[in-house]
C-alpha cells in the first residue's frame, strides 16, 4: 500500500513509443530528465516497469492491451522540489564587472563632490561669522558715536578749581552755577596758582584720565597792569627780569608743556567788556594806568598770542568769569563729536583740486558761492541755512544794508529769524538765535566778542 500511495503521489508522464523518438530529442527541457532505464528513482519514489502488474495484483483490473509493450516505454519524472535559487554574490550574468581604473574613478568623483559640498559649507559659516562681525562693529560704532555726543560727553568732564580762587569775594557765583548744572567739579591745587583746568575721563580706554589742553588764568586789574610791563621788557631783552608779577609762573608752565592754551581773564577790569580796547575812552584808562600809548600795549598783546599762545579777556567779576567758564565746558563736550563728524579737510573748501576755497571768474561768478562758504564757518549754520540767506540777500552787502534800514536794534537782531528754510520736504524757520549771531558777526566792533 506504501508504494502504491507513492505512486499516486507521483506525477509521471508517459511518452508513446508510436512518437518519433526524433521528435521528442528535439524538445528538450531544462526541467525535465529522461533517463532509458527501466527504473527511473526519485527521492522516496521508485517507479518500476512492473507497475502495471502490481496494479493489477491489488485491484484484479486486467491490464491494457499494450501492457507488454510499455516495458520498453521511457519514463520522465519531473522534480517535487523547485531549483534552488542563486547563491549570493554571484554576479548576474547580464551585469559587466567595473574595473579597478572605473572603480577608483567613481571614487575619486564621490570625494571631489564631498569636498565641493564641505567647501560650499565653509563659505557659508564665514560668510555668516563675517555678518555677525559686522553688525558688532556697527554696533560698536553706534556706543562710541553715543558716548561722544555732547550731553554725554558733559559727564565724562570735571572742572578742576584752584583753591585759592575760593578766597575771592565773588567765587560762590561759580560753585552754585556747577552745582545747578549738576556737572562734576574739583577743588584741587593746580600747577599754575589761581586757573582752572578740565579733565576729562575715555570710557572706551577703560576710565582713563587725560587732562585738556585749555586753561583759565583768572588775576585781577592790578595783577595785569605788573604783567603787561613785564611782556614788554621780555620782548625787548628776552628774559622776564619781573619776578613778583604773575608772568614768571605763566612762562614756567608754558615751558613745562607748550601744548596748553592758557586765556587770561582780568576780573574788575574799568575797560568796557562790550568794548574794544581801541576805543577812545579805554586807550586813556590804559594810558593812565600803565604809562604806555595804545601801540605799545597792542604789541604786547599780539606778542602774549603769537609767540606764547596766550590771549586776554577783560571782565567785570566773577559773574563773567562763570559764564566764561561755562562757555568753555560747553565747547570742550563738543569737541570729540566735531573731530569725529568734520572732514580732514577745512570746511568751507569745496572739493576739487583747487584748495582756495571757492574759485571766483573775471565776470564776478562765484561770488555768491564764497559768500554762502562764509555764512557756514559759523557754528551750527548748515549749508541750507547759508543758502537760504544768500537767496534772500545776495552779497554781504545788501544785508547790511537791509541792518541800517531798519530803526530798533531788536529788528536788526530777527531780520533773518523769519526766513523759511526747506529741507527734506519740510519747512522750518531759521529763528532768532542764528538771526542775532548773524547780525552780531557781521556788526559787532568788538573783537573779543564771544557769539555763542
Amino acid at each position: 500500500m506504501d508504494k502504491m500511495s507513492a505512486l499516486r503521489r507521483a506525477k509521471t508522464w508517459e511518452i508513446s513509443e508510436s512518437e518519433d523518438e526524433t521528435e521528442v530529442e528535439n524538445k528538450p527541457t531544462p526541467q525535465l530528465k529522461c533517463q532509458e532505464k527501466e527504473t527511473t528513482t526519485i527521492p522516496s519514489v521508485t517507479v518500476s516497469t512492473d507497475v502495471k502488474e502490481e496494479d493489477a495484483n491489488h485491484d484484479k483490473t486486467p491490464p491494457a492491451p499494450s501492457a507488454a509493450k510499455n516495458k520498453s516505454r521511457k519514463t520522465c519524472a519531473l522534480p517535487l522540489f523547485p531549483k534552488p535559487p542563486a547563491a549570493p554574490g554571484t554576479p548576474s550574468p547580464s551585469r559587466k564587472r567595473r574595473s579597478k581604473e572605473e572603480i577608483e574613478l567613481d571614487r575619486q568623483k564621490a570625494l571631489e563632490r564631498k569636498e565641493a559640498r564641505e567647501k560650499v559649507k565653509a563659505a557659508k559659516a564665514q560668510e555668516k561669522e563675517e555678518k555677525k562681525q559686522e553688525q558688532q562693529r556697527r554696533k560698536e560704532a553706534a556706543q562710541h558715536l553715543k558716548t561722544l555726543r555732547p550731553e554725554n560727553c558733559l559727564k565724562c568732564l570735571t572742572v578742576c578749581i584752584d583753591p585759592a580762587l575760593l578766597q575771592q569775594e565773588g567765587s560762590d557765583i561759580l560753585l552754585g552755577t556747577l552745582a545747578s548744572f549738576e556737572w562734576k567739579f574739583s577743588i584741587e591745587s593746580q600747577q599754575l596758582s589761581y586757573s582752572i583746568t578740565w579733565t576729562r575721563q575715555l570710557p572706551e580706554n577703560g576710565d582713563k584720565i587725560v587732562e585738556e589742553e585749555q586753561v583759565l588764568l583768572v588775576i585781577g586789574w592790578s595783577d595785569f597792569l605788573d604783567l603787561v610791563p613785564a611782556v614788554k621788557r621780555l620782548d625787548k631783552v628776552g628774559d622776564c627780569t619781573a619776578k613778583n608779577s604773575c608772568l614768571s609762573p605763566l612762562l614756567e608752565f608754558l615751558n613745562w608743556d607748550p601744548k596748553k592754551v592758557v586765556t587770561i581773564l582780568v576780573t574788575d577790569s574799568p575797560l568796557e567788556y562790550t568794548s574794544s580796547i581801541s576805543e577812545d575812552s579805554n586807550e586813556e584808562t590804559l594810558a593812565f594806568d600803565l604809562g604806555m600809548d595804545q601801540l605799545e600795549i597792542e604789541e604786547v598783546l599780539v606778542y602774549l598770542q603769537l609767540y606764547k599762545n596766550v590771549s586776554l579777556t577783560f571782565l567785570d567779576g566773577w559773574q563773567g568769569v562763570t559764564n566764561q567758564i561755562v562757555a568753555m565746558t560747553k565747547a570742550l563736550s563738543k569737541r570729540p563729536y566735531k573731530l569725529l563728524t568734520e572732514r580732514s579737510e577745512l570746511p568751507f573748501c569745496v572739493d576739487g583740486s583747487w584748495a582756495s576755497g571757492a574759485r571766483v571768474e573775471r565776470d564776478g561768478s562765484g561770488l555768491e558761492q564764497v559768500w554762502t562758504l562764509q555764512l557756514q564757518q559759523l557754528n551750527r549754520v548748515s549749508a541750507v541755512v547759508a543758502a537760504t540767506v544768500t537767496a534772500a540777500y545776495q552779497s554781504p552787502q545788501l544785508l547790511l544794508q537791509a541792518y541800517q534800514k531798519l530803526e530798533s536794534e531788536e529788528e536788526r537782531k530777527c531780520l533773518l529769524a523769519g526766513l523759511l528754510i526747506k529741507s527734506g520736504g519740510k519747512e522750518r524757520r531759521i529763528g532768532p538765535e542764528i538771526s542775532s549771531r548773524v547780525y552780531r558777526c557781521f556788526t559787532s566792533q568788538n573783537p573779543q566778542l564771544v557769539l555763542d
